[in-house]
């Protein structure tokens, strides 16, 4: 039992590191899509570039553990925990938002952002809104 603690113990570790980045990253968005001054702009695309890359890894841990805390519970538990089904799609979803961060990324690196730092806004508070549907899915294990 205690290697499957420290899976789970791991996948929540780098799934917070992960969502640190995943939530400060479009609010740097923001303030770029705001700003018109070249200065501003040339550190933003380099503050953009680091956070992204720099959590990226932990999104990959993230997921390295959780499939390791799956296969620590067995085919039987997957197979019956449809809670677990439901919360894998919020994941892909969120593995997707996380993808299309590099695309709003070299959008701002090549300065060909087309967005409002009000879409950035609202971009801004949709893994908000995962991350609590995950949470509620993971700790109440509603029988769907």
């Amino acid at each position: 039992m205690s290697l499957l603690l420290t899976f789970k113990a791991l996948h929540l570790f780098f799934m917070i590191a992960w969502f640190a980045g995943i939530f400060y990253l479009p609010r740097l968005f923001v303030y770029h899509a705001m700003t018109e001054e070249k200065s501003c702009s040339a550190m933003l695309k380099i503050m953009e570039r680091r956070l992204l890359y720099f959590v990226t890894p932990f999104a990959i841990l993230t997921l390295i553990f959780g499939v390791l805390t799956i296969v620590e519970y067995g085919r039987e538990w997957f197979r019956y925990s449809m809670w677990l089904h439901y919360k894998l799609i919020l994941v892909i979803i969120l593995y997707i938002y996380h993808g299309f961060c590099f695309k709003l990324l070299a959008d701002f690196k090549h300065d060909r952002n087309k967005r409002s730092d009000r879409f950035y806004r609202y971009f801004n508070e949709f893994p908000v809104l995962i991350l609590l549907a995950i949470v509620l899915l993971a700790v109440l294990k509603p029988s769907l």
